[in-house]
């Protein structure tokens, strides 16, 4: 029997709010700063058949909201209540889409019946393998990337299976820090499940499976009336990521967007072959992977944020994946950076849409934070293994607007970890974080500027990861008339003897005194820079974000100490 409209929003509401209960959790009990401060995690709750139709609204990683559980539900023959399975791989499924990314589930049940799924993933910053936080785009092989558990039951009936404990144990750096997520991840899960039992109670078993489905129909449809307004036709665009080792080649994306009525397919005919370094993305060939369709969600949200996101959203939209290829890597290609191309694949979406909605749709995003990770010794002589923080740029110009500074377009979700916390926790000094003037590209609308992070070791035999950074060749485009963003930078020592920039690299040997500098790309400008209106320049000028030299030679504005000259 179907449910009344304003029923089905309540319904609604309160799945929500279960999901925000378990993303509220976790945050509050995990130990690592890269779950609890970061945000670096995903809880939803899926039907019976693994589709995802409640998210937290505000907290954790967007690119999750369509996700399909279904080929790791299908792993096992039944569930219990009490139950909670577990998984890292890659190829497992499809669904954990790198190794640091451990996904827990567990079924609810309503007088023994089974309702719906509540599941979740957080990314681990270590989990073993040849280099410290375990990603590096240097690793060709999945069996360098870390520990992998395939699917398996975390636990039966409620009864923990201590093998799972112990072989997190042996294969880590930090094991505590890995074993206190986890522990994170089943209060998460147990929390979902609580509140998911209230709902069911609430609305009826019945009616609670048929509001369930209609939640994703309505997703369905509005998203289908957005397609509509897109004029139908074939829209290519393509974009790069930078080597894909040091020294290596550009990775290309490309992308032909087809709009026809209301359905969209994403073909990614044309993108480069899989690759001997760790930029491939596992989709297994899956026509609704959440890492190539979060672009298309983007965009949808972006015409109408009023747009419910749920697996629904992904139905009238399908993606074409040849086999072998960067978008579908096959076994045993490293996948560990698979986080910098889909970011890419979002890009050329936009870019896709912006060809054919060029008066809405926003300039490129930068399309890659360096996350910065730290291994090196506490002062009391044990390990420290910590994400320090991302580094990256802000969000495109938009045709009403500029872009957000320091955070922005495709991982914009990613947060800041407070200095106090990291300095309290890791031996470095930070010298500098904050904005870095002058890389938000110059248009009628500015690009959003980058962050930037300096900060001095103080322990010998340090190791400094910065996976994911990106645009330190091609940089982020802008929309009619508009120029790129500035690209990246990342320097050891600088105005030091012996000062180095350190390119493509991600890994980097440190002792004590030694100062690392990185600084983000920054955003795509909106429309011509010489049709800025002079105030918005001179007020750039006075708050630091571009200094009179650029607001003379990009706008054509001469900045006196008295202001407009």
């Amino acid at each position: 029997m179907a449910i009344d409209r304003r029923t089905l929003k309540v319904l609604a509401n309160f799945c929500s709010a279960a999901a925000d209960a378990m993303a509220f959790t976790l945050m509050r009990t995990a130990h690592s700063a890269f779950v609890k401060e970061t945000e670096d995690f995903s809880c939803q709750v899926v039907t019976r058949e693994g589709l995802a139709f409640a998210n937290p609204r505000q907290f954790g990683a967007p690119w999750y909201s369509g996700i399909d559980y279904g080929p790791l539900l299908a792993m096992f023959d039944r569930y219990a209540e009490g139950d909670v399975a577990i998984t890292n791989d890659p190829y497992s499924g499809f669904v954990a889409t790198h190794s640091p990314d451990i996904h827990v589930w567990k079924p609810v049940f309503h007088q023994g019946r089974l309702a719906c799924f509540v599941v979740g993933h957080i990314h681990n910053t270590d989990v073993g393998g040849a280099v410290p936080a375990s990603l590096s785009r240097t690793l060709t092989e999945i069996e360098q990337e870390g520990l992998r558990i395939p699917p398996v039951k975390l636990m039966e009936r409620g009864v923990l299976n201590p093998f799972i404990a112990a072989l997190i144990r042996s294969n880590v750096r930090m094991p505590g820090q890995n074993l206190g997520d986890l522990q994170a991840q089943i209060a998460s899960v147990n929390v979902g499940e609580r509140k998911m039992q209230e709902i069911v109670r609430r609305f009826g078993f019945e009616d609670f499976i048929d509001g369930v489905h209609q939640i994703l129909d309505y997703a369905e449809a509005q998203t289908r009336a957005i397609l509509r307004r897109v004029p139908d036709g074939d829209y290519f665009f393509a974009d790069y990521a930078d080597e894909d080792s040091v020294n290596g080649r550009p990775c290309r994306i490309a992308l032909t967007l087809k709009i026809r009525d209301d359905e969209a397919i994403l073909d990614y005919t044309g993108s480069d072959p899989q690759l001997g370094s760790s930029l491939n993305m596992p989709t297994g060939g899956r026509e609704r992977h959440p890492l190539v369709m979060v672009g298309l969600t983007y965009a949808l949200f972006t015409l109408d944020n009023a747009l419910m996101l749920n697996a629904g959203t992904l139905r009238p939209a399908r993606a074409i994946l040849p086999v072998g290829s960067v978008v579908n890597c096959t076994r045993p290609a490293a996948v560990g950076m698979r986080s910098l191309t889909c970011a890419m694949t979002q890009i050329v979406t936009i870019g896709a849409f912006a060809q054919a909605l060029p008066d809405l749709m926003p300039a490129a995003a930068p399309g890659g934070n360096a996350i910065m990770n730290v291994k090196t010794t506490g002062r009391d002589g044990h390990t420290v293994m910590a994400s320090i923080g991302p580094v990256g740029g802000g969000g495109g110009a938009t045709p009403f607007g500029d872009g957000s500074d320091g955070a922005g377009g495709a991982t914009g979700f990613l947060r800041n970890t407070p200095l106090e916390i990291t300095e309290a926790e890791v031996p470095i000094r930070f010298l500098r974080y904050g904005l870095e003037p002058d890389t938000g590209a110059p248009g009628t609308w500015r690009g959003g500027l980058s962050a930037v992070m300096a900060f001095e070791v103080s322990a010998p035999e340090t190791v400094v990861t910065a996976r994911n950074r990106n645009r330190s060749i091609f940089p982020a485009w802008g929309v009619k008339g508009a120029h790129p963003g500035a690209v990246s930078r990342f320097v050891l020592n600088p105005g030091r003897p012996g000062e180095r920039s350190l390119g493509n690299t991600d890994l980097v040997a440190c002792g004590p005194g030694d100062v690392i500098h990185v600084v983000g790309p920054g955003a795509g400008g909106y429309g011509d820079p010489l049709r800025r209106a002079p105030a918005s320049v001179l007020r750039d000028v006075r708050k630091g974000a571009v200094s009179r030299d650029r607001a003379e030679r990009d706008y054509g504005v001469i900045i006196g100490d008295d202001g407009i000259d």
